[in-house]
C-alpha cells in the first residue's frame, strides 16, 4: 500500500466540515492522495479498515504520538471514551474519584455549560469520524461490484450510528453526505431521525446475513438493533413513540442467529473475540489488542480506570484509579445497603502480609468479602463488584468525592481470558468492547412490550436466568425496567439515554448520590437532557444554532 500524506487536503476540508475552533486535521493517513495531479491512487481497502478502527483507536501510533486530531487531548477524545464519558459520568451507575479534573464535575453535577472541553471533544469526535465515512463514500460512489457495494453498506451503518450519537447526545447534528468544504447543515430532531431511519433500511439488503460478517464488522442484526433502538427512543427524537416497531425489531434481532452467551462475565474478558460462547451475543464490538491498537480510549480506560494498585487480579499494571460505582448502582443489587458484603468497621487492615492476590483473596474471604461473595450475596451473577481490602479500605456512599475507595470498585471489565491463557500484553488489554450485543433486543422488546400494555416478564427473566438470578420478576413496573437496565448493561456507556427516555435524567421522578451537585440528589434544569452545542461551532458555522436553555 502505498504511504503518501494527505494532511494538508484533508486539514482544509475538516476545518469547514467540523467548522470547530480546533485546529483539526487527519495526519500521517496511510492513504494516497486523492489529487489526480499527485499520481496516487485511493487505497480502498485501507480507508474501509480505517472506518472501523476510528471506533477504537485515536491515531496512527498506537498510544499517542500522532493523533487523528491535533488540539485534543488523544487519550481522552477518542470515539468510545467521549460518549462513554458522556453516556455515564453523570448518572446513577459511577463517579469519577479525581474531581479536580477538567470538566468533571460539571459532568458528576449535570452543570456543563456550551464551553465544556468534553463536550467539545465528543461533538468533534462524532464529526471528525462522519468526515472520514464521507471521503470513503464519494471515492466509492458508481462502484457495483459486490464486495464494494457490501463496503459502502457498512460504512453508511457506521455514518448512521455516528449520526445516531448526535441525535442521542445533542438532538441534532452538524450534518454533510459528501466530502468537501462546504459547511454542515443543520439537522435536527424528526428530521435527522426519518434520516437514520431511511439509511438503515436502504443498505440493509446490502449487509451480511446475521453472525456471516467477519467479527467486527457489522451485519444485518446490527442494523437491526441500531433501528430497534432508534424507534425506542423515537418519543425523545421526535415526541412521537413508536413502542411497535422498536419490538418489531428487537424481535428481528432475538429470532436471529445470535444467543445469549451462557456466562455474563466472560461478555467482558480478553478473549470474547476468540471464546464462542461470549462471540454468539456480541454482534458488533469495537475490536481491541493489547500489542496492535494500544490505546487510552477503549478497554484500556475500562480496565486501567476501575482499579487500583493492590487489587487482586487487576488485569493490567497499571490501576488508575478513577472511576467506581454510585451507592445508587449497589442498590440496583442490593435494595437495602445494609446487606452489601463490607469489611466490619472494627477490624483493621493488616500493614504487612497482603503483597500478593492469594494473600488478599485469603483476608477477603474470611469476611466474605470478595467478588464471588458479592455476586453471591446478591443472588445474581452480574454483580461484578468489589468490596475487599486489596488497594484500601472501601465505602458503600460517600458524604465527600475526595478518592478511588469512597464507593464499590467495579470490576466487570477484565483483561483475563476464560481459558485461563496468558493475554497479549500485560497493561493493555485484548478485552474487545461489544457495543452492541444480543441482550439489548431483549430489553428493547421487553419495554416496547411494557410501554404497549402487554406481559414484558419473558424477556426479563431470559436475561435474569441467564444470570442466575435467585429473584424473578413477576410484575414489570417502570422502576423495574429502568433498574434491569443498568443490572445488565452498567458501565457500558448507554445509561444516560435509557435515564433520559424514562424521564428520570433530570427530574426528581428519581434521585441518586450527587446528582445535581447535592450528596442525596437533586433535580436539574430540563434542558440538561441534552449537551449543548460546543461554543466553538456556533461561532464558526452560521447553521447552527445552540440548543434551548444553554447561553
Amino acid at each position: 500500500m502505498k504511504t503518501k500524506y494527505i494532511k494538508q487536503l484533508f486539514s482544509a476540508a475538516l476545518i469547514a466540515v467540523l467548522s470547530s475552533g480546533v485546529t483539526s486535521c487527519i495526519n500521517d493517513l496511510d492513504i494516497s492522495p486523492i489529487d489526480p495531479q499527485t499520481g496516487g491512487s485511493f487505497d480502498q481497502q485501507g480507508v474501509f479498515v480505517k472506518g472501523y478502527a476510528m471506533l477504537g483507536v485515536t491515531g496512527q501510533k498506537g498510544i499517542d504520538g500522532s493523533p487523528d486530531l491535533d488540539g485534543q487531548d488523544e487519550g481522552e477524545s477518542g470515539f468510545y471514551r467521549t460518549t462513554f464519558n458522556c453516556n455515564e459520568l453523570p448518572t446513577d451507575e459511577c463517579l469519577w474519584a479525581w474531581q479536580e479534573n477538567q470538566d468533571i464535575p460539571q459532568l458528576t453535577s449535570i452543570s456543563w455549560s456550551p464551553s465544556s472541553q468534553r463536550t467539545e471533544w465528543v461533538y468533534v469526535r462524532l464529526g471528525y469520524d462522519i468526515t472520514q465515512y464521507n471521503f470513503f463514500l464519494d471515492q466509492t460512489e458508481g462502484m457495483t461490484d459486490a464486495e464494494t457495494l457490501r463496503q459502502r453498506a457498512e460504512i453508511r451503518f457506521l455514518r448512521a450510528l455516528h449520526y445516531w450519537y448526535f441525535l442521542d447526545l445533542f438532538g441534532k447534528a452538524p450534518f454533510k453526505e459528501h466530502f468537501s468544504n462546504d459547511l454542515p447543515v443543520e439537522k435536527k430532531g424528526t428530521e435527522l431521525y426519518t434520516y437514520i431511519q431511511n439509511e438503515l433500511n436502504e443498505i440493509e439488503a446490502d449487509m451480511y446475513e446475521p453472525r456471516q460478517a467477519p467479527f467486527g464488522r457489522a451485519d444485518k442484526a446490527a442494523n437491526w438493533l441500531l433501528r430497534a433502538r432508534l424507534y425506542l427512543n423515537a418519543g425523545v427524537y421526535t415526541g412521537q413513540t413508536d413502542y411497535a416497531k422498536a419490538e418489531e425489531y428487537a424481535s428481528k434481532v432475538i429470532g436471529s442467529a445470535y444467543k445469549l452467551c451462557t456466562n455474563y462475565s466472560e461478555l467482558f474478558m480478553a478473549d470474547n473475540d476468540e471464546n464462542e460462547n461470549a462471540m454468539q451475543e456480541i454482534i458488533l464490538p469495537i475490536r481491541q489488542d493489547g500489542v496492535k491498537t494500544r490505546n487510552y480510549g477503549g478497554s484500556t480506560y475500562l480496565v486501567c480506570g476501575t482499579r487500583v494498585a493492590g487489587m487482586p487480579r487487576m488485569g493490567t499494571t497499571n490501576g488508575w484509579s478513577c472511576i467506581f460505582a454510585r451507592a445508587a448502582m449497589v442498590q440496583k443489587f442490593f435494595s437495602n445497603l445494609e446487606d452489601v458484603p463490607m469489611l466490619p468497621a472494627d477490624v483493621e487492615i493488616p500493614t504487612k502480609g497482603l503483597d500478593t492476590d492469594e494473600q488478599i483473596d485469603a483476608f477477603d474471604a474470611e469476611y466474605g468479602i470478595r467478588t464471588e461473595d458479592m455476586i453471591k450475596a446478591a443472588g445474581d451473577d452480574r454483580a461484578l463488584l468489589y468490596s475487599g481490602v486489596g488497594g484500601g479500605r472501601r465505602k458503600i456512599q460517600t458524604d465527600a468525592i475526595s478518592g478511588f475507595t469512597d464507593g464499590l470498585s467495579i470490576v466487570k471489565w477484565q483483561n483475563y481470558r476464560s481459558d485461563g491463557k496468558p493475554v497479549s500484553h500485560a497493561t493493555y488489554p485484548d478485552t474487545d468492547i461489544p457495543l452492541f450485543r444480543l441482550a439489548e433486543a431483549y430489553l428493547t422488546r421487553a419495554e416496547a412490550i411494557f410501554r404497549q400494555g402487554g406481559d414484558a416478564t419473558g424477556d426479563i427473566n431470559e436475561l435474569r436466568k441467564r444470570a442466575n438470578c435467585t429473584r424473578k420478576v413477576q410484575t414489570v413496573t417502570e422502576q423495574e425496567l429502568i433498574d434491569e437496565w443498568a443490572r445488565e448493561f452498567y458501565l457500558e456507556g448507554r445509561r444516560r439515554s435509557d435515564l433520559v427516555r424514562f424521564g428520570m435524567f433530570t427530574t426528581n421522578k428519581y434521585l441518586w448520590d450527587w446528582k445535581g451537585g447535592a450528596m442525596n440528589g437533586t433535580s436539574v434544569a430540563s434542558y440538561y437532557n441534552k449537551y449543548p452545542i460546543p461554543v466553538s461551532d456556533i461561532n464558526n458555522n452560521r447553521n447552527m444554532s445552540q440548543n434551548e436553555g444553554y447561553k
